[in-house]
């Protein structure tokens, strides 16, 4: 039993057309109705007119990537009703049109987060790259956050300050754009002022609220999706840690477990991604592959280079820290245990070759993608064949 191959398309807007996706060697697509603002309804017949696009180039869709939970529905605004009752219709929707899988994230204000898109490579390619030093400096000195100070170690102030100092203009737009303006599959776009105001709604919600607000989101739709055999799998946080003072729930094993035990619904899954887990080197990644089991719904297989100061980047889907060959391995062992194909894809390839003169979305090209579809296809498929499931 091998992973089912998929990648991810930004609908009709996107610049990877689906045939060329399908050149690729996937067999699905992971897709969104981007157009529809967050908090609205997706109508049965908008849903059922995009599947039948991709179905008319040869691919299928089951996953959904990402049906939005509104801010209010993080912040409980006094508007949460209204906005429970759009979800659930949504997912009856999706589930009339045959998706079996809805990824949603529960991080507030900010989806993804890097510093620079284009970060280059000893070999010329190109990949994102997270900083946290520009995080400060951003959040310091141009954000102007109340007290973000606070949220920093004296070396990263003094660190943080100098590099303010040494951009230009043009640099401290470009560092502020990529970190708020909104990124590929990102719910959300801000200027600085926005940001900061956004920022005040969650001024009383801490860690322990935004779980029990998340528990709440749960406890209202997971019934439902239990009934329409629909599975929820949240995105772990991107990158797992606090940033800009606001609080991430979803970046260790030990909160995905807590979220399970406190609403165990066969319907509340999760959405494995070894990139933003990755980042920390506390989280096991193949033993949480091991442990979570049939909790995991969807794969997202990325590899991230940690350094010591806390940057990381988009390293080869085979390279970096993630020590990807034991995690497909763990994989392969789910797969044959409960006999069941699990969608994946490759995230986050780099901008190379010919995708270099293209415009792409940041982590997103074709062929960075399509490199690390190939390669994860041909690790799984060795280890499939050492380990006696195929021929």
């Amino acid at each position: 039993m091998l992973m089912t191959q998929t990648m991810r398309w930004f609908g009709p807007q996107d610049p990877v057309r689906l045939h060329e996706i399908r050149q690729a060697g996937a067999t699905g697509i992971v897709t969104a109705l981007h157009e529809v603002p967050n908090g609205e309804v997706w109508t049965r017949d908008a849903i059922a007119a995009r599947k039948a696009e991709i179905a008319a180039a040869g691919l299928d869709w089951r996953v959904v990537e990402s049906l939005p939970v509104h801010e209010g529905l993080k912040t409980r605004s006094p508007d949460w009703e209204q906005l429970i009752d759009r979800y659930r219709q949504s997912l009856t929707n999706l589930a009339q049109c045959g998706i079996e899988v809805v990824t949603y994230n529960f991080m507030p204000l900010l989806d993804w987060t890097r510093t620079d898109l284009g970060w280059e490579l000893p070999d010329g390619a190109r990949a994102l790259r997270f900083e946290a030093i520009a995080v400060a400096a951003y959040d310091i000195f141009i954000l102007q956050r109340p007290d973000a100070a606070d949220s920093y170690d004296a070396a990263t102030q003094a660190a943080a300050e100098a590099r303010y100092a040494a951009m230009d203009s043009a640099a401290r737009h470009r560092l502020e754009r990529t970190i708020i303006a909104g990124l590929p599959g990102s719910e959300e776009g801000f200027t600085s002022a926005q940001f900061l105001e956004a920022i005040g709604t969650y001024a009383d919600i801490d860690a322990a609220r935004l779980r029990d607000n998340h528990v709440a989101f749960l406890e209202a739709v997971c019934p439902l999706a239990d009934e329409l055999g629909v599975q929820l799998v949240v995105h772990p946080d991107d990158p797992p840690f606090s940033i800009f003072g606001l609080p991430r729930v979803v970046s260790t094993e030990v909160d995905v477990t807590d979220l399970f035990a406190r609403v165990p619904n066969a319907s509340n899954g999760l959405c494995m991604c070894t990139g933003s887990f990755g980042v920390r080197a506390d989280n096991d990644l193949p033993g949480m592959v091991d442990r979570l089991g049939s909790r995991i719904g969807f794969l997202h297989l990325r590899s991230v280079q940690r350094q010591a100061d806390g940057a990381f980047h988009e390293a080869e889907h085979l390279g970096g820290d993630a020590g990807m060959s034991a995690v497909v391995a763990a994989i392969h062992r789910l797969s044959v245990r409960e006999k069941r194909s699990i969608p994946m894809r490759p995230d986050h390839g780099h901008q190379m070759l010919d995708d270099l003169n293209r415009t792409t979305n940041p982590g997103y090209s074709l062929l960075g993608r399509m490199r690390g579809l190939a390669e994860l296809r041909g690790l799984e498929r060795g280890i499939a064949h050492a380990a006696g499931t195929i021929a």
